[in-house]
């Protein structure tokens, strides 16, 4: 299941995927996996999203 919510939260901010692994401490590659929905964050990776994007809705993102 892509990760669509992840994609939109990451053009409303314009931010490349590269920018957005970079902010939230994980590899670009790690990054696409993620937003096309090939892997799922650990929960710390998500309190770790949640940091480094405060305005993320994160429930919407991850729990959806």
């Amino acid at each position: 299941m892509a990760r669509e919510k992840l994609r939109e939260y990451r053009l409303s901010i314009n931010k490349t995927q590269e920018e957005m692994a970079s902010k939230w401490g994980i590899t670009l590659s790690f990054y696409k996996q993620i937003e096309c929905g090939a892997k799922n964050p650990s929960i710390q990776k998500v309190k770790d999203f949640k940091n480094a994007f405060p305005t993320a809705n994160t429930d919407e993102i991850f729990l959806v």
